[in-house]
């Protein structure tokens, strides 16, 4: 067993890896073919935020990596702007609404 298959038990019953990938100071441009790379060395948990700007690559790299999507966990966190119940609901349904 190596540090990869290592995973907590969240209350809601979801397995989530222990250890992950962040992709802060990943352009854009460059997430998708990180991605992929993270996945072949052993990576299946995936962390991105708004304010990074790479949701977009992060997702393309998800969906062509050669790993069934449900084999992988992907999180990312509201910008920091989102202040108001208002504008945190708003930035939650535009991360929901990127594909992964």
């Amino acid at each position: 067993m190596t540090i990869f298959d290592e995973t907590y038990l969240l209350n809601n019953g979801v397995t989530m890896p222990r250890l992950g990938f962040g992709t802060w100071f990943v352009n854009n441009q460059d997430a998708a073919e990180v991605v992929r790379s993270s996945v072949k060395v052993g990576y299946r948990l995936f962390d991105t935020v708004q304010a990074y700007g790479n949701e977009a690559g992060v997702g393309e790299g998800i969906r062509t990596c050669g790993v069934p999507r449900e084999e992988l966990f992907v999180t990312s966190k509201i910008s920091a702007e989102a202040k108001s119940y208002e504008s945190a609901k708003q930035a939650i349904a535009d991360i929901l609404s990127k594909p992964a």
